[in-house]
């Protein structure tokens, strides 16, 4: 019976009314199951660290790409006596962190003084499965290789072919490993 006549009130009530609390009700209701599902999977403090985390990363690949446009397209080398431009310590380490590309060219010059590299690269038709560019900061170079894999004869071989990362190419956008000293 009070319900009918709490149901029969509520009818009587304007439409714009009761549409009003019909929304009031829907924006309640989804506010406290969000509420309720961020009490069980909120992430909380390590959502916070990871956003931070990625806050960093998007600020040094900034940086890094700031660096990238103003050196000179083309060789950047990390030695003397040559013509094209030669990296500061600074300058090498940030191309060093920049880089993620070992070019077609480095892998091929690497090959050469590798037989058994040059072997499996040939017979499993220049399939590169993984390269790899590092900054070691102990002897304050950087090191540059690629994985290698394929069938020798039947036997199944993989080799990891690595180096001082000696040279870059610079093509405005990008850096790419231009020569890795492997011997």
């Amino acid at each position: 019976m009070l319900q009918d006549r709490y149901l029969k009130k509520l009818k009587e009530l304007p439409e714009p009314v009761r549409q009003f609390g019909g929304l009031v009700t829907i924006t309640v209701i989804i506010i406290l199951s969000f509420a309720i599902l961020n009490i069980f999977w909120g992430g909380g403090d390590e959502l916070v660290r990871k956003m931070k985390l990625e806050e960093e990363r998007i600020a040094q690949e900034k940086k890094l790409s700031k660096l990238i446009s103003s050196l000179p397209s083309g060789i950047l080398v990390t030695f003397e006596g040559t013509d094209d431009h030669r990296l500061s310590e600074e300058q090498y380490e940030a191309v060093c962190n920049a880089t993620k590309i070992v070019s077609q060219r480095s892998v091929m010059g690497a090959n050469l003084t590798n037989f058994k590299a040059k072997h499996i690269y040939t017979i499993n038709g220049n399939d590169i499965k993984e390269t790899f560019v590092k900054w070691d900061k102990e002897k304050n170079k950087c090191f540059a290789g690629f994985v290698l894999t394929g069938s020798n004869v039947g036997v199944n071989e993989t080799i990891t072919v690595s180096g001082e990362a000696l040279s870059f190419f610079n093509t405005g956008i990008d850096t790419r490993v231009y020569f890795i000293r492997n011997f």
